[in-house]
């Protein structure tokens, strides 16, 4: 016997007994199946099967496992049909499984004989008893969403959605006749957002879009992704999109206002904010964003004006007091640095006199924050000769 010989024999010795223990695996598992009990152990019959990279193209082991898996489906839904106890999450993980199991075993059904024929032997009958069984992935992923694990929730609607694409489903179209495709699409970017994944919060972000009743939320979240993915580019564009559509909403404005803040870029935060009060005149919002640009961009007077606009719509609102009186101190200090105090004296007095009551109520409204109200005090007390105030606000700034 040649050497090749003795190696085909030696590989024959060790292929047969487990093609032998393949089939006697597979033998009991039916056994199981067809007594109607022990789904369970069929399927981790056939799992330990597969678990073997050389038995993953055995479409009778897939055909096993999902039968095994319905099994367990029917077993499950008699039992909640006569209203015995079961496990909610055990039954829609139950769905999901017999999904995966079913989308796998098509992958195989669809291949191509020797001769290139397909001859798809499971598609039809799996494709209608899995249509029947698709809402269960979309409840199951919000039962999971009301339970807050967000990664398990995500898998059903990634699930849900993803038969949409699926060969094995191609006969139902669900994009164009699945309703709740833009709400799965949509618990699927919540998710991702809870999640801190930005991958998992942009791959449906484009389908949820078309949830128009959620589509705020929507560009909320992708802009989180955007902005843990540093995609600055991508962030604004969406911050700003949101913007336009949704303008009171309380995250895109601000956050815009903020960013080109940050860039000394007052004169588009000014834009903004008009944008926002040629629609909504009277929020403080914008008015606020309007205040704290003209006071950067040294028009004080437009500032004091539209403060006060600010305190006539709601007098507890702490920002404008400040800005009112900043813009005060702030032409004080042009005065004082043209060194003719005497010149202006007059003017300084009524200035720093205007300052007092504003930022003393910024002061009252913001008991804490001695950062900024304590140097400003500092200065109008001492100008204007308050020596029990001027000491106070000397011992509080000593303190710090």
């Amino acid at each position: 016997m040649t050497q090749k010989q003795k190696l085909i024999l030696l590989l024959l010795t060790m292929i047969t007994p487990c093609l032998w223990a393949q089939k006697k695996e597979l033998s009991q598992a039916r056994s199981y199946i067809k007594s109607g009990k022990d789904y369970d152990k069929a399927e981790k019959l056939m799992t330990g099967l597969l678990a073997n990279p050389n038995h993953r193209t055995n479409i009778k082991l897939y055909a096993t496992w999902y039968d095994a898996v319905s099994g367990q489906y029917a077993q499950a839904n008699e039992k909640l049909y006569l209203k015995q106890a079961y496990d909610t999450a055990a039954f829609f993980n139950i769905t999901q499984r017999m999904y995966v199991v079913a989308e796998a075993l098509d992958s195989l059904d669809m291949q191509p004989d020797e001769k290139g024929r397909v001859k798809l032997e499971y598609r039809k009958s799996h494709a209608e008893q899995l249509n029947q069984l698709r809402p269960n992935l979309y409840y199951g992923g919000t039962y999971q969403v009301r339970r807050e694990d967000y990664q398990t929730a995500f898998k059903y609607f990634d699930l849900y959605i993803g038969a949409a694409h699926q060969p094995l489903f191609s006969d139902y179209k669900y994009l164009e006749s699945d309703k709740l495709i833009p709400q799965a699409a949509y618990w699927a970017t919540f998710c991702g957002f809870k999640l801190k994944d930005p991958k998992m919060t942009l791959k449906y972000s484009q389908l949820a879009l078309t949830d128009r009743d959620k589509s705020k939320f929507v560009l909320h979240y992708m802009c989180e992704a955007y902005h843990l993915q540093k995609n600055q580019k991508e962030y604004l564009k969406t911050l700003t999109l949101g913007y336009k559509l949704f303008p009171t909403y309380p995250y895109f404005f601000p956050r815009l206002a903020d960013f080109y803040k940050a860039q000394g870029n007052n004169d588009k935060v000014l834009e903004l904010a008009e944008q926002g009060l040629a629609h909504y005149p009277n929020n403080t919002l914008f008015l606020m964003a309007k205040s704290i640009a003209l006071l950067n961009m040294n028009k004080y007077s437009e500032c004091i004006e539209v403060s006060r606009q600010i305190i006539l719509l709601n007098d507890e609102q702490a920002e404008p007091y400040f800005n009112i009186a900043t813009c005060y101190l702030n032409e004080a200090l042009s005065l004082e640095q043209l060194n003719q105090p005497r010149k202006y004296r007059q003017q300084l007095t009524k200035l720093y006199t205007d300052a007092k009551p504003m930022m003393e109520k910024y002061r009252e409204l913001m008991p804490d924050d001695i950062q900024r109200w304590g140097p400003a005090l500092y200065r109008i007390y001492l100008h204007l000769n308050k020596g029990k105030q001027f000491e106070e606000i000397d011992r509080l700034m000593k303190q710090q």
